[in-house]
């Protein structure tokens, strides 16, 4: 889909007056629509696709060709490329997802009307993209906030070992979900943590002041960003070790249980050995009270050690 803005431009014949052409998923007609009015190379998704910085930064002639990972999706996260030809006068976006900080900008150009400008719009992109990923890191941060809670003040832990084996595997696939969607984050600050700064640098003409104080202020929330995106990052390693504690000490719950349960099992097996042996002469065998006798000695040499282990507090 190609839309150009501003609206008075988004015709086959006045494509060429529009700032801002936005490529969404686009066919090889857009993709040349785009190209002949604005006379720059559309990325591919190959080239977004590329991790080293020299292929995300570029200046080619008098446009900057800049790519980074953006998340999209929203009850599946995930990450998408999103490219960006940026010149003193136009601006081009090929993505292939939705993302809402595109549609804020839309907004914006559509409010504006003529008065859009290539910088302005871009500067518009990653101001909602940074409010988007700020939105994600206090929504990830209140799930862990959750996830702490029930880990840490679950009641009834021992009495019912079903429903917390249930919870610390439901906890742990949950944990591991929220670290996966940080890392997504984390992809996506770095690359944009790289955009901006080279911008600002090796920008054709020295940006208007109004816009440069925003690029800098865009720049100066990536670093407070990173920064808070590091400490979740903790947070979900330290609530991963703290599932597994309490998943180790469920299991050396069980094996404790089956340990004494052996123990205690190991005198009684004992006795009856002795009285079943059936040596001809056992005094018991000729007595009248003979087995209510080896039966008492077997409950006493079972009750003896769980008695102990009573004792010792490990039951």
């Amino acid at each position: 889909m190609l839309t150009a803005y501003p609206a008075s431009a988004d015709t086959p014949e006045r494509l060429h007056e529009a700032v801002w052409i936005d490529l969404r998923s686009p066919t090889e007609d857009e993709i040349a629509a785009a190209e002949a009015a604005f006379g720059f190379k559309a990325p591919t998704r190959d080239d977004l696709s590329a991790i080293e910085q020299s292929s995300r930064l570029q200046r080619i002639d008098h446009a900057l060709y800049l790519s980074t990972p953006l998340m999209a999706g929203v009850e599946a996260p995930h990450l998408s490329p999103v490219g960006f030809v940026l010149s003193e006068k136009r601006l081009l976006t090929v993505r292939f997802d939705k993302f809402m900080a595109f549609d804020t900008a839309a907004r914006h150009a559509l409010e504006d009307g003529d008065a859009i400008t290539s910088l302005g719009v871009f500067t518009c992109v990653f101001e909602s993209i940074i409010d988007r990923v700020a939105d994600l890191l206090e929504a990830a941060a209140a799930e862990l906030d959750g996830v702490s809670r029930g880990i840490f003040h679950q009641k009834n832990r021992k009495r019912d070992a079903n429903k917390s084996e249930l919870f610390q595997r439901a906890t742990l696939s949950k944990v591991g979900r929220i670290g996966e969607r940080l890392s997504h984050i984390r992809d996506v600050l770095l690359g944009v943590g790289r955009i901006v700064p080279f911008v600002l640098e090796v920008l054709h003409a020295p940006a208007p002041d109004a816009l440069a104080a925003r690029l800098k202020a865009v720049r100066q929330d990536i670093v407070s960003l990173n920064d808070y995106e590091g400490h979740l990052a903790n947070k979900v390693q330290f609530l991963l070790d703290a599932v597994l504690g309490f998943i180790t000490i469920s299991q050396n719950d069980i094996f404790k249980v089956l340990t004494v349960a052996s123990i205690v099992g190991i005198p009684p097996t004992l006795m009856a050995g002795v009285y079943g042996m059936n040596f001809k002469f056992m005094p018991e065998l000729e007595w009248h009270l003979g087995y209510p006798f080896g039966i008492a000695v077997i409950v006493i040499s079972a009750l003896i050690p769980l008695g102990w282990f009573k004792w010792k507090g490990w039951l």
